[in-house]
């Protein structure tokens, strides 16, 4: 017979394998709720989120609803959504003119056979411009590397291969020297008016029939619409009145007289070899007419409140993009890319981990400001107004974590933390995921630097450690082979959508690791701040 003092040990643990039980994640149920959000937001009727299109709009007034719903306050002054101002900028009805002029000759430049405009530029009318070969067009301060040093480009068009010189950097060097905003800042302190990317010259530079025919042929696509941020200066274009890219054509016409042989540079490009720099003979002459269009989406912010006075006015950003890309070209009688997994699902994501803070009248120090961003499928533009122009006190933002296409796709027994090694984050997340049993690695794949391809670079560039994160996977097993077919088969393709296998507990677990991550950053007394042997530790002495 057991002692009272048996039974009341017994009764103890019992009840806190009880308490402990009913405090366990129903995983299960939270993953119904998630998925909820997904089915909403990738319905065809939403017609794949498309920024500008009724279908964004729609997605912006569940956000907006759920926010309020949840109780959380409004993102900013003017209530839950920031307003941003974009342009649809097109060559309308028209094609630009483009032609090569040496000697008083003219010679004309295909649109769409010979090269192609970006409507980003602020051509609007006519110029005339020399051109000058830089090389590879790269300044590289890290590397001791600047082939705009000394390049005469003032009022000029720098044309460059587009590829990278034979210098030896870290693939997040590569990456951030190689974006559109870097290459062109470069080029604009340097003089330059415009800028013309050609391809690595092919080994055969004889004359194909088609560039034969280039000035007296038809030519091909009419150049594609763009979407910008109206605000030029956020947008960091501002200056560039040409952007031109050159194909195989017309790269021959554009080197006709160069004091360079053409197969020499494309041999050195192909070898991985320095390229010489030097003016190209003749000017070019381009007449466009740009058709903008002005269209207002917008972000979407909700405010979790701190309750430490000293601490409650900073804040822990957590982004995820609402829009996708809309509708297109058909595939298999499908034209709706609905985006389920891009990005869908980190906007669940977010307003599931909302509703669990919520729940569990978790309190946390700092706030937490929850923002679904427009037009990432654009160029990341309205993480990048939000990032220049945010809705409280720059100053007072302490860090992003981004959910981008986190890939729910199998169970999750660890996580791939882009950024891991960059910031105090990378210890934070580590302690987050091991209290839900889940391991963490760095990015399986870091050729691909996905860490500067969504929202978090944006606040990045201005100095603010983020991370992202993907399901991860050992190299060989099951999980890489789902991961890396779901990639080829879905990404940007209308079966991203419904009907694709999701593994619900696994994402319900996973947002319970990211809600863990969230509340260890709005509680600690310091601030994430970046390591002392991290590339993007510079942005934040700008």
């Amino acid at each position: 017979m057991k002692s009272k003092s048996s039974f009341l040990l017994a009764g103890l643990v019992g009840l806190v394998v009880v308490t402990a039980a009913a405090q366990s994640p129903d995983f299960a149920s939270e993953g119904k709720a998630w998925w909820a959000h997904v089915q909403y937001l990738a319905d065809d009727k939403l017609e794949g989120r498309n920024v500008g299109t009724p279908g964004y709009e729609k997605a912006v007034e569940y956000v907006e609803s759920q926010f309020k719903a949840l109780g959380l306050k409004p993102g900013g002054t003017s209530g839950y959504r920031q307003p941003v101002k974009f342009e649809n900028r097109s060559f309308g009805t028209t094609t630009p003119q483009l032609a090569l002029v040496r000697d008083g000759k003219e010679e004309a430049l295909v649109v769409g056979q010979d090269a192609s405009l970006n409507a980003r530029g602020e051509l609007d009318g006519s110029l005339e411009a020399g051109l000058v070969f830089v090389g590879y067009g790269l300044s590289i301060p890290e590397a001791g590397f600047d082939e705009l040093a000394g390049v005469n480009l003032r009022g000029k068009i720098a044309v460059y291969v587009n590829a990278f010189p034979p210098i030896k950097v870290s693939d997040n060097v590569k990456s951030h020297a190689n974006t559109a905003d870097e290459r062109w800042a470069a080029m604009k302190r340097a003089g330059a008016i415009g800028i013309a990317s050609m391809p690595v010259p092919a080994e055969q530079v004889n004359q194909p029939a088609a560039a034969a025919a280039g000035g007296q042929g038809r030519g091909g696509a009419a150049p594609a619409p763009v979407v910008a941020i109206a605000d030029r200066d956020v947008q960091n274009l501002s200056g560039q009145k040409l952007a031109m890219t050159i194909t195989q054509a017309g790269v021959l016409k554009l080197f006709t007289g160069s004091p360079r042989p053409l197969a020499e540079i494309g041999k050195l490009a192909r070898e991985g070899q320095p390229l010489p720099r030097f003016e190209l003979h003749g000017t070019l002459r381009a007449t466009a007419k740009v058709t903008v269009e002005t269209f207002e989406a917008s972000n979407v912010a909700g405010l979790y409140e701190g309750s430490d006075p000293a601490l409650k006015s900073e804040v822990v950003v957590m982004t995820s993009h609402l829009d996708h890309v809309g509708v297109g070209r058909a595939v298999n009688g499908d034209a709706i890319y609905n985006g389920a997994m891009d990005d869908a699902s980190g906007v669940a994501a977010m307003i599931e981990i909302a509703r669990m803070l919520k729940a569990s009248k978790a309190v946390t120090k700092r706030s937490i400001m929850f923002v679904a961003v427009a037009a990432e499928e654009k160029g990341l533009l309205g993480s990048r107004y939000f990032a220049a122009r945010p809705t409280v006190p720059f100053e007072k933002i302490v860090g992003d974590i981004n959910l981008d296409m986190f890939l729910p796709l199998y169970p999750l027994k660890v996580i791939e933390v882009q950024g891991l090694a960059e910031s105090s984050l990378g210890d934070t997340v580590r302690a987050a995921a091991k209290t839900l049993g889940v391991e963490v690695q760095t990015d399986r794949e870091p050729e691909q630097n996905r860490f500067i391809r969504s929202d978090q670079y944006s606040f990045i560039r201005r100095g603010i450690p983020a991370l992202a994160f993907k399901f991860g996977y050992e190299f060989g097993s099951p999980d890489q082979t789902t991961r890396l077919n779901w990639v080829r088969d879905r990404y940007h393709q209308p079966s991203d959508d419904l009907t694709q296998p999701v593994d619900l507990e696994a994402a319900a677990k996973f947002n319970r690791v990211i809600m863990a991550l969230l509340t260890r950053v709005a509680n600690d007394a310091a601030r994430p701040s970046w390591n002392a042997d991290s590339f993007f530790r510079r942005f934040a002495t700008r």
